[in-house]
């Protein structure tokens, strides 16, 4: 395990009830609803007590469509038309600042129409390079409001990683507006990166499905990797959620759900995904261009004898029906493809990870023309060889799992430090 726990200096991070002198009732208690949610994001806090944290900065908002009110207007619309902030940039990374392009695939720079804010794209850009960007929009402070899907590949986090890097290393300050873990935040799963396979997918050694909230994981980076990577950690300020605990799935909250990427359609598609998304690892659809995404998986030439070996394995919370398909982009497009269709039964019971790896373990086994992708993407996302090369030695899913329990539970106590809610 590439981590090591560093002493941390809380000073470094507030929230917004705490730390900063606010009166009480300036804002909402733990356990107040907000526009009929029981949960207040970050966002939703910081407003209600008149960004006070924000006073007297030019500040840059680094969001996309998922960074709404409870409302759903986009924050960005609220703060420009709010005289108490200066929101003088836009910045965005995958996906654009609004929507619209789909995986791999930014907007550019650019000025946003509604408010004539220029916009800097972050995507694929770090070190140095990203600084230069920061250094070109003129803030003193970057807020970061993304709603995160809770897997380590979700590309919203290593963005967030990225700009915390560049803010340290030119001396500006982060502000992260927490939002819930869609999938709950009470454990931690799957493998955990070695650092030889760190890409855009997963900079750094946290596990495939992390069980941290975006403040949360802010807090980690600035504790364990910022100082390595920047020389020194950020100033870095996370507003709180207000009312959520660990066990809250996303219904839970009474928050309405954006699609935080085109193809993350409903928390449902969220609480598979840190498993499912491995087949783009392989040249087997992940649902892309269905209204199921990573609920749907399959190949041409693939019947039901999957959707039989996978139940036949007893994966706790989890079903698998037959189903066929025929995708409208993405791999295989507008062809018949054949497989099956994940329904979660028992969410608490359920591992997706555990799945996912089951997934691929059978689907190697029932599908004569099963294949990695050429460039070894499996790696990138399991954040090893491990994985690819124990299937292809036909290790079964509960030997796979094992083997990286160790790296896990060291994972785990590093986290444990940087949790906020219970």
């Amino acid at each position: 395990m590439a981590m090591t726990r560093r002493a941390f200096s809380t000073a470094t991070v507030t929230t917004l009830a705490a730390g900063l002198g606010c009166e009480a009732a300036a804002v909402p208690s733990e356990g107040t609803p907000w526009n009929g949610a029981r949960v207040q994001p970050g966002f939703e806090r910081l407003a209600s007590d008149g960004y006070r944290l924000l006073a007297g900065q030019r500040v840059g908002v680094l969001t996309n469509m998922s960074g709404v009110t409870n409302d759903v207007r986009g924050i960005v619309d609220v703060m420009h038309a709010d005289e108490r902030v200066k929101v003088s940039a836009i910045f965005t990374g995958e996906h654009g600042y609004r929507g619209g392009p789909q995986a791999g695939k930014s907007e550019g720079d650019g000025t946003d129409g509604p408010t004539g804010l220029p916009i800097f794209d972050t995507y694929r850009k770090s070190g140095r390079v990203l600084a230069g960007v920061l250094d070109k929009s003129g803030v003193d402070t970057i807020v970061y409001d993304f709603q995160d899907a809770g897997a380590r590949f979700y590309t919203c986090n290593w963005t967030l990683y990225d700009v915390m890097v560049a803010a340290a290393m030119t001396g500006r300050r982060v502000v992260v507006l927490d939002r819930p873990n869609p999938v709950t935040g009470r454990r931690a799963l799957g493998p955990v990166l070695k650092r030889k396979y760190a890409t855009f997918v997963g900079r750094e050694p946290i596990a495939q499905a992390h069980g941290l909230t975006s403040g949360e994981l802010a807090r980690l980076f600035n504790g364990e990797f910022l100082p390595e990577a920047a020389g020194r950690p950020v100033d870095l300020d996370v507003v709180r959620l207000g009312g959520w605990h660990r066990a809250d799935f996303y219904d839970a909250t009474g928050l309405p759900w954006v699609p935080p990427s085109p193809n993350m359609a409903t928390p449902d598609t969220a609480l598979v995904y840190s498993g499912t998304c491995l087949f783009e690892g392989t040249t087997m659809s992940e649902g892309r261009g269905t209204v199921r995404p990573f609920e749907m998986l399959g190949a041409p030439g693939l019947d039901g004898s999957w959707a039989t070996a996978v139940n036949d394995a007893g994966l706790p919370g989890v079903h698998f029906r037959e189903a066929y398909y025929i995708p409208t982009f993405s791999k295989h497009q507008g062809k018949q493809v054949g497989g099956l269709q994940i329904h979660v039964h028992d969410r608490s019971a359920y591992d997706p990870v555990r799945t996912g790896i089951a997934l691929l373990v059978t689907a190697k086994r029932t599908y004569k023309d099963f294949a990695w992708r050429t460039d070894h993407f499996i790696d990138k996302l399991t954040g090893s060889d491990l994985v690819r090369t124990m299937i292809n030695r036909g290790a079964g899913a509960d030997d796979i799992v094992d083997s990286w329990q160790d790296d896990l539970t060291d994972f785990n106590t590093v986290r444990e430090s940087y949790l906020l809610y219970s």
